[in-house]
């Protein structure tokens, strides 16, 4: 880190420290910072209304005289409200930042700003199916954590077939043929464009009820959360 950096950022995780200080996991354009905010909960902070959670930042971090940076700026870029209107939504977005602040503690990636960045903005259009939004990030996760999903070959290594369908193997953790599983031909093409596209490309994408809760259910199972 520079002397002091100025960075779009989302609060992944907030931790009260002293009397007036909160401790910062942020997820930025350049990394995971990790930073104290101090006397960010005094009435006439002007900290306080830059670090709010379901938000996109732009915050000025001074590198620190230990591990922590320290936060000199913080302004409210985007405030992504409506998913406070929804209580699945908020749920949900709150896994997302559990999980995303978990494993950026294990691998540092820039990436991981943008696949938050995406879902907190489809959370917001109340119009998106949540279940494709949670598809997306499961596979997403998964990927960056260098697991990605196998949607090219089965678990015996044989090419996928339109014409057969199949069903997810936790133990294998890839697909596996069988006479009655849930994975169609259509859902292994949604699961494959879910893979590669951005999330706001496919919130586009329709006629997809039939196959997604399939889709979301082996993302998820593959995730392993």
């Amino acid at each position: 880190m520079s002397q002091s950096e100025r960075l779009q950022a989302i609060v992944l995780r907030r931790t009260d420290y002293g009397e007036a200080d909160r401790i910062l996991h942020l997820l930025t354009s350049a990394g995971r910072r990790n930073v104290i905010a101090k006397g960010v909960r005094r009435e006439k902070s002007k900290l306080a209304g830059g670090i709010e959670l379901f938000a996109l930042c732009d915050v000025v971090v001074r590198r620190g005289r230990g591990e922590l940076g320290i936060l000199t700026s913080a302004q409210l870029q985007q405030f992504y409200r409506h998913i406070l209107d929804s209580y699945e939504r908020m749920q949900f977005g709150y896994e997302m930042l559990k999980l995303v602040n978990r494993a950026s503690e294990q691998v540092d990636e820039p990436a991981w700003f943008s696949v938050a960045q995406q879902v907190l903005a489809q959370l917001n259009h109340v119009n998106v199916e949540q279940k494709l939004i949670e598809t997306w990030f499961y596979l997403q996760y998964a990927g960056l954590l260098g697991d990605e999903l196998n949607l090219r070959t089965d678990v015996a290594a044989h090419a996928l077939s339109p014409d057969k369908t199949y069903m997810y193997d936790s133990t294998e953790k890839g697909l596996r043929p069988a006479e009655q599983g849930d994975l169609s031909a259509d859902a292994l093409k949604l699961l494959r464009l879910i893979q590669a596209k951005p999330l706001a490309n496919v919130a586009q994408i329709g006629g997809i009820t039939e196959v997604l809760s399939a889709c979301w259910l082996v993302a998820r199972q593959h995730a392993a959360v």
